[in-house]
């Protein structure tokens, strides 16, 4: 009997290691896990914010796509107004060309009338 209680107390020793062990592992995977868990929350936390954002950002285009649509019958009125200084400045040349014609006409057929 006295050759098993040295075995019975190493066995002890041996299952209360091992228990002390397992648990630490245990422990440790919890501990893993508790911050994955962290991790997650914060991550969800972060792209649910990135969807605050970008829900802003999409009323903020619609806004912009607004306002350019609203420049269209703008630019529209200014491309008719540039079409119609180019007409003009077309009859302008033409009338300076008819004039300087007519003048040199006048002073070849009566002279420098130029009062003196």
């Amino acid at each position: 009997m006295e050759k098993e209680k040295p075995l019975a107390h190493a066995l002890n020793d041996l299952f209360t290691s091992v228990s002390s062990l397992v648990q630490g592992e245990l422990q440790g995977t919890n501990n893993l896990l508790d911050l994955i868990e962290k991790m997650n929350l914060r991550t969800a936390d972060e792209y649910n914010s990135f969807g605050d954002i970008a829900s802003g950002l999409r009323v903020y285009v619609e806004q912009l796509k607004m306002k350019n649509e609203s420049f269209h019958e703008y630019i529209k009125q200014i491309d008719e107004i540039d079409q119609q200084v180019t007409e003009l400045e077309d009859v302008v040349s033409m009338l300076d060309k008819y004039t300087y014609t007519l003048e040199t006409k006048v002073r070849s057929t009566c002279g420098d009338l130029r009062p003196r």
